[in-house]
């Protein structure tokens, strides 16, 4: 490796739904992690790799931030704090969509307090009635210093600052003497992994109210070799029996939906045809069991540590 080479982890850091993900995915050029309208999306930390001559940044989607004592709110939060104590450096991602002032400045103190290198990037500046919220945001982060990016990424236009922001982040990291992971790679998830966090998205697009923050999906089977194509076999598990019925809905019309939309996003990411099965069953009030919860890897019991 050339000399000033770097390399290493930037946690994403964030309110729900400040798009976190939809960031992570723009700078690696392919979607990791799953995105949605509604907050709350990302459960696990999510891994994207950006490769380039002078570093490597591996960026880390982290749940939004929230505080709970128990359940599935509690992983979420401890999640999130994991992802702030491992990370090399942090992006302190704020939306000009927050509903409050306070939690756009409780996000930059969380990531002030780290000590952690860190720079700032205002999200979602295309919404027109707030899009004066970014002069608001840039006063609140005028006593840190930092470097402060400002970004739509529904605007083909802000493609061109791509490079530059990638620049800033890798600025923020130690030298290395090499990269972290292969370079040929962008995320170290699992095949399994993403295909169930495609699942869950398509869930949350065609399932309504409360529905999809109470459901998981988990692989049951994943056959390379036996078929003509792979076989995929996920399970949706609900937290209410009743809840079955409206994942599945009328002649199975829903899942049918789900099933065919997550089917096109795995198979764009393997690159090639499978066969997918989805059955929908129920562990009640499953986000509330730690047996459960650990069961389907919400758990923090093993430890994570970098390559």
């Amino acid at each position: 490796m050339k000399n000033g080479y770097k390399a290493g982890f930037v946690g994403l850091i964030g309110e729900p739904n400040a798009g976190k993900s939809t960031l992570m995915n723009y700078l690696i050029d392919e979607k990791v992690s799953i995105v949605s309208p509604k907050p709350q999306t990302t459960r696990r930390r999510v891994h994207g790799i950006h490769s380039h001559d002078e570093g490597q940044i591996v960026f880390v989607d982290s749940p939004g931030l929230v505080y709970a004592k128990e359940g599935l709110n509690a992983f979420l939060e401890k999640e999130a704090a994991e992802v702030i104590k491992e990370s090399d450096a942090l992006v302190a991602v704020l939306s000009v969509d927050s509903l409050k002032k306070e939690s756009i400045e409780e996000v930059i103190n969380v990531v002030a307090k780290s000590k952690k290198p860190w720079m700032a990037v205002i999200t979602k500046t295309d919404v027109a009635d707030k899009a004066h919220r970014v002069v608001t945001i840039r006063k609140l982060l005028e006593p840190y210093n930092v470097e402060i990016v400002a970004v739509s990424l529904k605007q083909d236009e802000y493609v061109q600052e791509k490079p530059l922001l990638l620049e800033k982040i890798r600025a923020l990291l130690p030298e290395s003497d090499k990269p972290l992971y292969e370079e040929d790679i962008y995320t170290q998830e699992s095949v399994r992994d993403l295909a169930c966090e495609i699942v869950r998205e398509k869930c949350f697009e065609f399932c309504h109210q409360e529905i999809p923050y109470n459901l998981a999906v988990r692989t049951i089977k994943y056959d390379e070799e036996s078929k003509k194509v792979p076989h995929l076999s996920l399970e949706i598990i609900v937290a209410r029996e009743g809840h079955k019925g409206i994942v599945i809905g009328k002649g199975a019309e829903n899942l049918k939906k789900i099933g065919s939309e997550a089917r096109k996003d795995i198979e764009k990411m393997l690159g090639e045809k499978i066969f997918l099965d989805i059955k929908v069953s129920c562990r009640e009030n499953w986000f509330k069991n730690e047996r459960i919860m650990k069961e389907l890897g919400y758990s923090h019991e093993k430890t994570r540590t970098k390559n």
